[in-house]
């Protein structure tokens, strides 16, 4: 059954006992090292733009799938590198959670921590609407299939602006935490956060962005790659139960050990992940080297790298040189198999394909 409204949630901090068992302690240790193996793969990539640029957007992706907003990688990179007015607005919806997330990233770089208006202006930029914190009751969460209410979230403005206060004090301050783990913290937040649900829309993609930007604050990794939504998308069901299952009965131990799960799961693809772009950026460096001497630049490699989608403006903004030149390189990058080049309206925009498979994957 659901709840009967009003429920009170709790504000932070659980019980220490709650959260931090022996179960939970050894999943956080497995999963600590994963991320750490993957941060420092990460720092072997030459240009962190790359790793951002590719990781960023599959996670775009995939967060937005959770809340069924289905689009493809292929019109997601058109939709970047082209002026094409005619983007789907669930392509425009992806595209802007990638520019929410670099909007945190920048956020978090500039002052160090994260204030409750910031996540504000995140969501109001994730949406590209006003409507703010929630302040008309009503809101209730129900299952898709049945229309039963499995959650009715606070109703009042005033307790959940307490919450966010609440929710934003122990997301930014770890010695209130009492040495405990931060990644079971991460866990804690993102349950927490989703429970107050603040916004009327946005809320999933909202936590999503304040769990990669808590782990950027606590060092863990130094630039967005790592996101959970690809392992949540294959275990929909068992996320919200989880989530559920917490607020019923206060038992946090299941959950907390999906959370580490997820991130350990994460941190060892995307690991994968970055071994294979490493490993392509080599064989091309070496080809372009080998076949177009007169044109190899780290630069340009770097480039069609960074942009899986490349076009003319791109080459002369990031190489400084005319229009005819860029249009020679990529021209005599397709001649070799590196890019193939495909027309998009009136623009000519050129594909590094054997990236964007492995991005796809």
């Amino acid at each position: 059954m659901g709840h009967k409204a009003p429920y009170q949630l709790p504000p932070l901090p659980p019980a220490t006992e709650k959260i931090q068992t022996i179960a939970t302690l050894k999943k956080a240790t497995t999963a600590t090292f994963a991320i750490a193996e993957l941060k420092g793969i990460a720092e072997t990539i030459p240009s962190q733009q790359m790793l951002v640029n590719a990781i960023t957007l599959k996670e775009a992706k995939d967060s937005s799938e959770i809340e069924n907003i289905i689009t493809s990688t292929d019109e997601l990179y058109e939709a970047l590198a082209t002026k094409d007015s005619a983007v789907k607005p669930q392509t425009k919806e992806v595209v802007n959670y990638r520019r929410s997330i670099m909007l945190g990233f920048d956020i978090l770089k500039d002052q160090g921590f994260i204030r409750v208006n910031d996540i504000v202006n995140i969501q109001k930029d994730l949406l590209n609407n006003d409507a703010g914190i929630r302040s008309t009751p009503g809101t209730v969460l129900k299952n898709d299939a049945t229309g039963e209410v499995v959650y009715t979230p606070p109703q009042d403005k005033i307790e959940i602006e307490s919450l966010l206060s609440n929710f934003i004090k122990y997301y930014n301050d770890n010695t209130l935490r009492d040495g405990v783990p931060d990644l079971i913290w991460l866990a804690v937040l993102h349950f927490q956060f989703e429970s107050i649900h603040p916004f009327y829309d946005g809320n999933g993609r909202t936590g999503r962005i304040l769990n990669i930007l808590f782990l950027i604050m606590n060092g863990m990794i130094d630039i967005p790659i790592l996101y959970l939504s690809s392992h949540i998308i294959q275990n929909k069901p068992e996320y919200y139960r989880l989530l559920n299952q917490v607020n019923k009965t206060g038992e946090w131990e299941e959950w907390i050990l999906f959370m580490l799960d997820a991130v350990e799961r994460t941190a060892i693809a995307t690991k994968r992940q970055i071994l294979a772009i490493r490993s392509q950026l080599k064989e091309k460096i070496q080809l372009i080297k080998t076949r177009l001497p007169k044109i190899y630049s780290r630069e340009l490699v770097e480039l069609i790298f960074e942009q899986p989608y490349s076009k003319i403006e791109y080459v002369v903004d990031k190489l400084g040189v005319e229009r005819k030149a860029a249009s020679r390189y990529l021209r005599q990058l397709e001649e070799i198999g590196v890019l193939t080049s495909k027309r998009v309206g009136r623009e000519t925009i050129y594909i590094n394909v054997d990236l964007f498979t492995l991005l796809k994957k």
